[in-house]
């Protein structure tokens, strides 16, 4: 592990390894993406190269999951070469009380979906301000469309009460571009009431691959928590 005194720093790191612990011996791992779940595949690979671990292969969610397995010694396959995924540890941008989620922050929420909904068990890693009691409450919901689409998708959005905004990279001219070659529409919605109906209705509209609303995927939330200065983990 990375040698840090950062409380927050620290807590990720505890909040991956308890994660990470989970894992088993001859059993295929989806690897999500994002600052926690990159610590939860470093401490796979350290599990393996100290034979605590034995036969793993990993799924990696995005191009970042991928090149961190690689970094650490975890061998990789692809959903054309396995039956099931017995374990997928992924990250969020909001939980909320019936462990449904808002991912997408990092723009590969698509392979996330496909990864996590193959998991026999879907373990989410979060810091406990990811919690919230209704979702959108501080997230925009993201949502991938074909580059062709943007502009009626938008239109539709806004027909179902949101506010949409096309994602501009950082550090880089233009919009976000995602590992399938696509844009993100970042959507506010003042209240999303009945996630599993949105969610439905968005992927409906013609040009939309993919949206960040995961409903009724998540198994156990892990959060991470600072109490006294020191980090803490809990499940939910």
């Amino acid at each position: 592990m990375i040698m840090t005194t950062d409380p927050a720093t620290l807590m990720k790191q505890e909040v991956g390894k308890a994660a990470a612990a989970r894992v088993k011996s001859d059993s295929i791992v989806g690897l999500g993406t994002g600052s926690t779940t990159a610590f939860a595949i470093q401490y796979i690979g350290e599990r393996l190269a100290s034979g605590d671990l034995k036969n793993i292969v990993g799924v990696p969610t995005s191009f970042q999951a991928e090149v961190l397995a690689k970094k650490y010694g975890i061998p990789l396959t692809t959903l054309d070469a396995i039956a099931h995924i017995d374990v997928a540890i992924d990250g969020a941008d909001e939980v909320d009380p019936q462990k449904n989620l808002i991912k997408g922050g990092g723009a590969a929420h698509t392979r996330e979906k496909v990864v996590d909904s193959l998991a026999k068990e879907f373990i989410v890693v979060v810091d406990s301000g990811k919690l919230v009691d209704k979702l959108g409450s501080t997230f925009l919901l993201p949502v991938e469309v074909i580059p062709m689409a943007v502009t009626p998708v938008m239109r539709k959005l806004e027909e179902l009460g949101g506010k949409p905004d096309l994602r501009m990279g950082v550090r880089k001219a233009g919009p976000v571009v995602t590992d399938q070659g696509n844009l993100v529409i970042d959507v506010k919605f003042d209240d999303i009431s009945d996630p599993a109906t949105l969610e439905a209705t968005i992927n409906n509209i013609p040009g939309v691959l993919e949206n960040g609303l995961f409903v009724g995927v998540a198994n156990i939330i892990l959060v991470g928590e600072i109490i006294d200065g020191k980090p803490n983990v809990r499940e939910f």
